[in-house]
């Protein structure tokens, strides 16, 4: 865990580069607890002193940052990439629940809409692994119970049957080939064990066009899935068709001269306007590889190594 993070993008303080959230009061949660801040383990794992407790930190953070004045914020926006998408979601209700009820409130989830879907052997891999994570944290007392009334908690860590009961509106940033998702869900190592999809997934051009194919279809799923969240006036949504992961926290791809659009609207703005109520922004890309301002994603063997 480093010591130093950077602020820039959405957390930037200079206007050039963040025009709508500059001279916000900015705060990064550091992130370390491994079930997106639902975990809630009494025990201590006597052999490595891990401590699975990760909702307790929430809480903590948070009461620390009200009583240092984030109770008297007038407007709040609770965001994330990846698993900090997936909190975002998660949370989006508590949160709001934290602050006084003049505050306007709303969350942004950022590569957090992980979906349920078998992978290229036929297994249901994510949702095994989804389910050993929520077993180890003993997640399933703090996940949202609008869904554990009706599903198993392994279930309710994906957004898919979550977000449409989340009474905050909510923004969902993500692109539809996620890349973290390409190589964890849909072509995880257990499913590739003689690495065929491993050029392709460090980059996309390289895919051969049966691979496509199946990103084409993991696609359509996808998107059915955050349609399937159904229609809202206060859900924001920024689905883009490019080979990326995580598009808030990077300068290039937050706003900037060849920043990704979607309408001829770049994130930055289309979060802004989201935020401020000044346009909702509910956009899909067409399929790959239509969009010439993508940022695709292009990764070393080194990089991002699998769950």
């Amino acid at each position: 865990m480093v010591e130093n993070l950077a602020f820039s993008a959405i957390l930037s303080n200079k206007k050039q580069y963040n025009p709508d959230f500059y001279n916000w009061n900015r705060v990064k949660v550091r992130y370390c607890d491994g079930s997106s801040f639902t975990g809630d383990v009494q025990a201590v794992n006597p052999a490595t002193n891990l401590h699975f407790r990760g909702a307790r930190v929430w809480l903590a953070v948070m009461q620390e940052l009200l009583a240092k004045g984030m109770r008297n914020a007038e407007d709040a926006v609770l965001s994330g990439c990846s698993a900090g998408g997936l909190a975002s979601l998660m949370h989006c209700d508590s949160f709001r629940a934290l602050l006084p009820m003049g505050t306007k409130v709303k969350c942004l989830s950022d590569a957090g809409f992980f979906l349920n879907t078998r992978d290229v052997s036929g297994a249901q891999y994510i949702k095994s692994y989804f389910k050993d994570v929520v077993a180890l944290h003993g997640s399933a007392k703090n996940l949202p119970r609008t869904c554990t009334s009706r599903l198993t908690p392994a279930m309710c860590f994906f957004p898919q049957y979550v977000a449409r009961q989340i009474r905050t509106p909510v923004f969902i940033l993500n692109a539809a080939y996620d890349s973290w998702q390409i190589k964890n869900i849909l072509a995880p190592r257990a499913a590739d064990p003689y690495g065929k999809w491993q050029s392709c997934q460090l980059d996309i051009k390289n895919c051969q066009p049966n691979q496509l194919k199946v990103m084409q279809d993991f696609r359509l799923e996808f998107l059915s899935a955050v349609i399937g969240l159904g229609r809202s006036s206060s859900r924001g949504m920024f689905i883009d068709s490019c080979y990326t992961h995580c598009q808030t926290e990077t300068q290039t791809s937050w706003f900037w001269q060849d920043s990704p659009i979607l309408n001829r609207t770049t994130i930055a703005k289309a979060v802004g306007d989201w935020v401020y109520d000044r346009k909702l922004f509910q956009k899909i890309d067409c399929p790959y590889p239509c969009n010439p301002t993508c940022h695709h994603r292009v990764f070393t063997p080194q990089d991002d190594p699998p769950i």
